[in-house]
């Protein structure tokens, strides 16, 4: 005898206790993702290319996650989308300054992306949303992620030659785009959202 067939219920929406507890392993994530610029630092500084390589990856994986995590929460803390792009910041230019410190990246170019970050830092903090990032932004950050990811490929791997010139491939046209997304900073409030 066949029982009845089960009636379908509603897709489930998260209930208050799981939304707390997805936002907080977000932030936890993103704090993770900020303390992790400092062995980055001293990984580089020491030669140490494989762990300095597995930090970022590991780093650009845990941003993928806590944005993940915040939709699934209905939307993250206002905390934490002020300290997301702030940790992605400090994750790119650790890198970017070992890069300028021995000489393989131009110091006007370096100069330049820093100061771009420090006005859209400062204009985030005034928002009362964090301002969410536009898909110019989010292309930005994959684009310089995956950039730094082939220029500190690991001397001894497979390819790793032609994989740094592949990096710098990627890295300028990101420099190119963290520049022109910043001007959408310099435009009045409108219905177009900023990178």
């Amino acid at each position: 005898m066949h029982s009845a067939p089960l009636s379908r219920s509603p897709a489930r929406t998260p209930s208050r206790t799981s939304s707390r507890t997805l936002r907080f392993l977000a932030d936890g994530l993103t704090i993770a993702r900020a303390v992790a610029g400092l062995p980055l630092i001293l990984a580089l500084q020491q030669g140490w290319a494989v762990l300095a390589w597995w930090l970022l990856l590991l780093a650009g994986l845990s941003d993928a996650a806590d944005g993940w995590l915040a939709r699934r929460a209905g939307g993250g803390t206002s905390w934490g989308a002020r300290l997301d792009p702030l940790t992605d910041k400090v994750l790119i230019a650790a890198p970017l300054l070992w890069f300028a410190a021995s000489g393989t990246l131009p110091l006007w170019a370096l100069w330049i992306l820093l100061a771009r970050e420090l006005l859209i830092s400062g204009w985030r903090a005034g928002a009362s949303d964090g301002a969410p990032a536009s898909w110019g932004g989010k292309a930005k950050t994959i684009l310089q992620f995956s950039s730094l990811l082939l220029l500190l490929w690991p001397p001894g791997w497979i390819g790793q030659s032609a994989l740094v010139v592949c990096g710098w491939w990627l890295f300028w046209p990101s420099w190119a785009l963290a520049l022109t997304s910043a001007f959408g900073y310099l435009k009045p409030q409108s219905g177009w959202r900023r990178s």
